[in-house]
C-alpha cells in the first residue's frame, strides 16, 4: 500500500506559474491557484502566494528560526522520475522533502518524535495538503527516521539554510512533459468508461484512472496525450467553455 496517495502532491514543476491546475494524483478536482497582484507581481513564480482549494499560502522568503512541530508522512514509488515544483526530477532514494511554506532548496532536519531518529532533507517541492501534514518526506528519507511501515509519524522541522552552492534555480522551460486534461470524475466505473469512451474518437486518446480520497474511490476521465503544456491548456480551456466546465491539465510524466 502506498502511503503516497494520500499525500495529495503538487505536481509538476510549473503549478505556480499557471492560474489553475488541478492535481494528477487526488481523486476528484482539487484546484490550485497563484495569487497574481500588483503586490505580489515583483516575485518569482515560487515566490508567489497560492491557494488550495481556497485555502491561502503564503511561502517563506527567510527561513531563519523556523521550527514545527506535526506530522510527517513520505512518499515514493508514485512519483519516482516526475517533476518537482522547482523543476527537478523527484528521485525517491534522495533525502528530499516537500513543505508548504518554506523556500525551495533550504535544508532542514526533520527529527522522529517517536524514536528520535534524524534525517536532513532538502526541500524541493510543494505539499503535503492533508490536514495535520507538515512535511511530505522521501521514501529514503522515511526510511532513515523509520517510518516507511506506519506511513506517518509525528515529527519535529528545523530550519538549517542553504547548502554550499545550492539555491533554487529557475527551470529554463515548463513546457515540456506529457499532458492530458481531465474532464470528470466519478463514483462509478461504467459511468466514467462511458464518457471516455465517447471521447476517444475525439481526441484519439481518452483512459479511466483511479483514485481514492478519504476511503472513497472515484474514477477519473482523461483525455488526449500532449507533449506540450500549452497546447494542453488550451485544450483544457476549449473543454471547460464547453461541456466540461471542471476540465483541468494533469501531468501524465
Amino acid at each position: 500500500m502506498l502511503k503516497t496517495d494520500l499525500s495529495c502532491r503538487l505536481f509538476p514543476a510549473f503549478f505556480l506559474l499557471i492560474a489553475t491546475l488541478g492535481l494528477a494524483s487526488c481523486g476528484p478536482a482539487v484546484r490550485t491557484e497563484v495569487i497574481n497582484t500588483p503586490e505580489t507581481s515583483s516575485l518569482k513564480g515560487h515566490q508567489r502566494p497560492y491557494m488550495v482549494n481556497g485555502k491561502r499560502y503564503d511561502p517563506l522568503r527567510d527561513h531563519s528560526g523556523f521550527v514545527e512541530q506535526g506530522t510527517a508522512s513520505w512518499y515514493g514509488p508514485k512519483f519516482h522520475g516526475r517533476k518537482t515544483s522547482n523543476g527537478e526530477t523527484f528521485d525517491m532514494y534522495a533525502l528530499t522533502a516537500a513543505h508548504k511554506t518554506l523556500p525551495l532548496g533550504v535544508s532542514v532536519r526533520v527529527t522522529n518524535l517517536n524514536n528520535g531518529r534524524q534525517v536532513v532533507v532538502r526541500v524541493n517541492d510543494r505539499g503535503p495538503f492533508v490536514a495535520g501534514r507538515v512535511i511530505d518526506l522521501s521514501f529514503a528519507a522515511a526510511k532513515q527516521l523509520d517510518m516507511v511501515d506506519a506511513g506517518t509519524a509525528p515529527v519535529r522541522v528545523e530550519a538549517l539554510g542553504y547548502r554550499a552552492g545550492e539555491s533554487y534555480r529557475q527551470p529554463e522551460t515548463y513546457d515540456v512533459g506529457v499532458f492530458a486534461v481531465q474532464v470528470g470524475a466519478f463514483s462509478r466505473n461504467d459511468n466514467a468508461h462511458r464518457l471516455a469512451n465517447r471521447l476517444r474518437s475525439r481526441f484519439g486518446s481518452a483512459r479511466v484512472t483511479q483514485g481514492v480520497v478519504n476511503g472513497r474511490r472515484y474514477y477519473r476521465v482523461w483525455v488526449g496525450r500532449f507533449t506540450s503544456l500549452a497546447q494542453a491548456e488550451r485544450t483544457s480551456q476549449q473543454l471547460a467553455s464547453g461541456s466540461f466546465p471542471g476540465a483541468f491539465v494533469v501531468a501524465l510524466q
